[in-house]
């Protein structure tokens, strides 16, 4: 059965192999959290797991929605994995993916609302702050097609012909294939990302290959396929055709998902922003952007 997932850890777990042609994987335990480094090296790769080339990191930590304290080992990991993938100079442009009125959608725009917007910051202000080596960021929502009438990937490739960044960063909610990744995996990585493509529901890429700078995406899991749910429940002897009839359409989200999301958010973003601005420290930052 082809599970629904935008997780490249799953992708690699499904497969059941300890090694995988053309993949190389690496995992440790690092302050309070698990983190996962995938690295899919050229096109057997590619095949076999079904993402593009490029590199895939995923943090695993305490379930969001019991995650009351923000300024933690695991804050700390996940940071430092964000300002490994990230390129070290270079304006950004922050793109927050998702819809509002959806929970389990509205990660992205809850996100880039609290992203520390620098780029208007210039001159004799910038002076004045006292904050001489801030990193040029601008962030913004999306929204989604049905409201907009536009593709963020259009949205984005006319900021990106304005605001000329160096770097696209997307912040989007994701899929998962096992319910435990729900609210407690961050992944991130350096291919862009098809919003989407995790419910079939696949709109425009969003890359280096489509909006000519280098795109980072960030993402966290907040549904999971139903047919995945019944045949983990039900386990073997089951017709999957027949499971797939009846929920193959279907996405199963959390009920804690409103806390989920607003913590999951503030922790992405404030992660990011320190990720961005290593100057300025956690608490700083939880001022600046409160």
């Amino acid at each position: 059965m082809n599970f629904r997932t935008d997780l490249a850890l799953e992708r690699c777990e499904f497969l059941g192999k300890k090694s995988i042609n053309g993949v190389e994987i690496e995992s440790f335990d690092a302050k309070k959290a698990k983190v996962t480094r995938i690295d899919v090296l050229n096109a057997e790769g590619e095949k076999a797991v079904g993402k593009p080339v490029g590199r895939y990191v995923t943090v695993e930590v305490k379930p969001f929605a019991q995650h009351a304290q923000f300024i933690d080992d695991s804050f700390d990991t996940l940071m430092q994995e964000m300002r490994r993938l990230i390129p070290e100079k270079g304006s950004v442009l922050v793109a927050g993916l998702g819809n509002t009125k959806i929970t389990p959608d509205a990660l992205g725009p809850k996100c880039a609302s609290m992203i520390f917007a620098t780029r208007h910051i210039t001159g004799e202000l910038l002076k004045a702050t006292g904050l001489s080596d801030l990193r040029k960021v601008s962030s913004f929502s999306t929204g989604v097609a049905g409201e907009t009438g536009a593709e963020a990937a259009e949205l984005i490739n006319g900021a990106v012909q304005v605001l000329e960044p160096d770097i696209v960063i997307t912040v989007d909610a994701l899929a998962a294939r096992n319910a435990d990744r729900l609210g407690t995996t961050v992944q991130m990585c350096n291919t862009g990302i098809v919003p989407g493509s995790g419910v079939g529901n696949s709109r425009q890429e969003i890359s280096e290959k489509t909006v000519g700078v280098p795109v980072i995406s960030i993402g966290v899991p907040t549904v999971v396929d139903a047919a995945t749910l019944i045949l983990d429940c039900i386990g073997d002897g089951v017709d999957e055709h027949q499971v797939t009839g009846q929920a193959g359409s279907m996405m199963v989200t959390p009920r804690e998902i409103d806390l989920m999301i607003e913590r999951a958010s503030k922790l992405t973003s404030l992660a990011l922003n320190c990720a961005l601005q290593p100057h300025i420290s956690p608490e700083d930052m939880l001022i600046l952007t409160a």
